[in-house]
Formats: C-alpha cells, sequence, structure tokens
C-alpha cells in the first residue's frame, strides 16, 4: 500500500515519519483509492470536502469519514454516492446525529454507516469497562 496524507499544517517531514507521502489536496482526491478523513471539527475544515473535491476521486474510491459529519458537504456526498461518482462511503459521523429514519444514508447501497462507533476497539472498550469498574470500586470504598 502507498500511503499519502494531506493536512493544511502537514509538512514533508511529518508526513515522511509516520511512512506517508505528503502530496497536495487535490492529488489525494485524485489519487486515493480509500480516502479516509482524520481532522477535528473547526471553522477551517467545515464543508472541506465538497463537490468539487468529491468529484475528482476515483469512480472506484471509497470514502471513510469517522471524524466529523460537517466536514464532509453532506448533500455533495449523498449526490456522488446516488450517480455511483464514488464505489461507496463508509460513515461513523453524520450532520444530525442519531441518523433520521428516512435520511438517504440509510438505503443508498453503497453507504456502510455506523452510529458513531468507528473508534471503538476490544483493547479500547476494555479500558472503558476497567476504568469503570476500577471508579466504581473507588466510589464504594469512600461510601
Amino acid at each position: 500500500m502507498k500511503l499519502i496524507a494531506w493536512s493544511q499544517n502537514m509538512t514533508a517531514e511529518t508526513a515522511k515519519a509516520t511512512g506517508a507521502i505528503l502530496v497536495s489536496k487535490d492529488q489525494l482526491f485524485e489519487r486515493a483509492d480509500i480516502l479516509t478523513i482524520h481532522l477535528v471539527l473547526s471553522s477551517r475544515t467545515r464543508g472541506l470536502v465538497g463537490a468539487a473535491e468529491l468529484e475528482k476521486m476515483k469512480p472506484a474510491a471509497w470514502l471513510i469519514n469517522a471524524s466529523r459529519g460537517p466536514i464532509v458537504e453532506e448533500q455533495a456526498l449523498i449526490t456522488a454516492l446516488q450517480n455511483k461518482r464514488l464505489a461507496g462511503a463508509a460513515i461513523d459521523v453524520f450532520d444530525i446525529e442519531p441518523l433520521p429514519p428516512s435520511h438517504p444514508f440509510r438505503t443508498l447501497e453503497n453507504v456502510l454507516a455506523t452510529p458513531h462507533i468507528g473508534y471503538v476497539s476490544q483493547d479500547l472498550y476494555k479500558t472503558f469497562y476497567e476504568d469503570t469498574v476500577s471508579n466504581i470500586r473507588k466510589w464504594l470504598d469512600t461510601h
């Protein structure tokens, strides 16, 4: 796998240190087979991925967003998916959460939608549950 990356703040050295090659934003959308979004939502990132960016993507490409819904212009993504402009999208975050029952993401065949749990791993759940039990024990010991 060739790992490419782009960020408004990334340097070539930072990319190289993680095994990636720094590319321009346009190159990222043009070249990626699987494009994952790893950004915080801010005034700089809201709507960062819109119709123009989605148009640059390969028809066989997948967009994965587990960061924040509004980073991707939702209607532009829906249109691209409906028109099969992309192979698909895996989405864990939405403009409105929980996702409304009638939302197109629920019926599009080229969408994998999960309920904002994309960060979950076995190790993370183990930590959550161990911390919960530890906190309950601490509370019980003081009361």
